[in-house]
């Protein structure tokens, strides 16, 4: 019993991490990825609701009926989506402004959906936690990491998740690739780390 809960939450850490394995999840992915804190900030979020939408629909499995049950899924996740927003609004205002309509749209996004339809309407809580835990830091980490790489290599630093910010290359000499932190650099840098998690095996 162990090892499978073990096994369900390190697979969303490497083997289906959602945007680079299950290429899922990609409007966040390229719409906030500017900097490293939106990323981290956006992941969090989605966490939160795709853990908590995963352990009360693995709850009412056998209560939801089959025919409605994406319905129901939609106005549980929408539940848990209206509360980050309250709590975002409450402690953390000024990335709930940046990451905008990013936020509600967490109620329609195919990893937190899918999730729920594919693995916990059909498994009991634990592993469902377990499931949306690790699928939920593997997309935190994603947007992070590619945050990250668009905002070096766009401005020569890092703003670190509710920290300074740090810069790495100094843009008196690095000539800075503006357009990372734009619309194109994001389907660029989603390539580049594309490319390098398919060089790398699965196993």
């Amino acid at each position: 019993m162990a090892k499978t809960i073990t096994q369900e939450f390190t697979k969303g850490l490497w083997k289906e991490i959602p945007p680079f394995r299950l290429v899922l999840g990609l409007c966040p992915v390229l719409g906030v990825t500017t900097t490293m804190e939106n990323g981290f900030g956006m992941g969090l979020a989605t966490t939160f609701v795709l853990v908590c939408s995963n352990v009360l629909v693995s709850m009412l499995r056998n209560i939801i009926p089959s025919k409605v049950r994406i319905a129901c899924f939609i106005v549980v996740i929408a539940t848990f989506v209206c509360l980050v927003e309250l709590l975002m609004q409450a402690y953390a205002y000024q990335l709930f402004i940046t990451l905008g309509v990013f936020i509600p749209l967490i109620v329609v996004n195919c990893i937190v959906l899918g999730r729920a339809e594919a693995f916990a309407s059909k498994n009991k809580v634990i592993p469902s936690l377990a499931d949306g835990l690790g699928i939920g830091i593997g997309f935190t980490l994603s947007l992070s990491a590619l945050g990250a790489v668009r905002e070096i290599l766009g401005t020569g630093h890092v703003s670190i998740p509710f920290g300074p910010l740090v810069t790495l290359l100094d843009t008196s000499w690095y000539p800075a690739f503006e357009f990372m932190v734009k619309a194109p650099g994001a389907f660029v840098g989603l390539g580049l780390m594309l490319c390098l998690m398919n060089l790398v095996p699965q196993k």
